[in-house]
């Protein structure tokens, strides 16, 4: 009986102690490689790196050495595509956006100023301001206008992140991201007849150093 009255005063001590999640703010910047695959075989990519910076949040619930949350972010992302055509002319695509990633953690602390973190979630992008291209080679002016108008980049774009890092010092988190493109990143036209040839999505390793405050 007494084993019983203790369990249940232990059972109601933790229904109504509070639970403490703790949230953070910090400061998120890093590189991108970004991979735009065609399916034309004549239409070589080539990845370019890009970089990113930007506000972050993050928040966890203790359990044990665990902590069970999440964060979102909303960097200035830019990236460029070089793209080859018959190993001849080169088009560089320069793509501008505000991303916003919103992932679920999973963090697991190691000591009390090291741990390590996988996480997972969707992330959306709006394109900033007009597409830029640097056509390099002998392409006339018209001809450079018609591939301009080829491809065009999606005003927003969806894709999926799996990424892991660690934490050190409590405030600074180094990690890698996979970004696994989701909807189409731009539409590809015959120049002639102006039909949709393709529409390629992209992919892209991030790597990044965040600061938390």
């Amino acid at each position: 009986m007494k084993r019983f009255l203790t369990s249940v005063a232990v059972l109601a001590i933790l229904a109504v102690m509070p639970v403490k999640a703790q949230i953070e703010f910090g400061v998120k910047g890093g590189l991108n490689y970004p991979n735009m695959k065609f399916s034309y075989d004549n239409i070589v990519n080539k990845s370019n790196v890009g970089w990113f910076v930007g506000p972050t949040l993050k928040g966890s619930i203790p359990v044990g050495i665990l902590g069970i949350g999440g964060d979102i972010g909303a960097f200035y992302d830019v990236r460029r595509t070089k793209t080859e055509y018959n190993d001849v002319e080169e088009t560089t695509i320069k793509q501008q956006s505000i991303i916003i990633p919103l992932n679920v953690r999973l963090n697991i602390g190691l000591g009390e100023k090291f741990g390590v973190y996988v996480a997972t979630g969707p992330q959306i992008g709006f394109n900033l301001g007009d597409r830029d291209y640097n056509i390099f080679g002998s392409h006339s002016d018209e001809a450079k206008e018609n591939i301009k108008s080829t491809f065009q980049l999606k005003k927003s774009q969806f894709s999926w992140n799996v990424g892991l890092g660690v934490t050190l010092l409590k405030h600074l988190e180094i990690g890698a991201t996979y970004c696994i493109g989701i909807g189409k990143t731009g539409e590809l036209k015959d120049m002639t007849e102006q039909e949709i040839r393709d529409a390629p999505k992209q992919k892209s390793w991030v790597f990044s150093a965040a600061y938390y405050f």
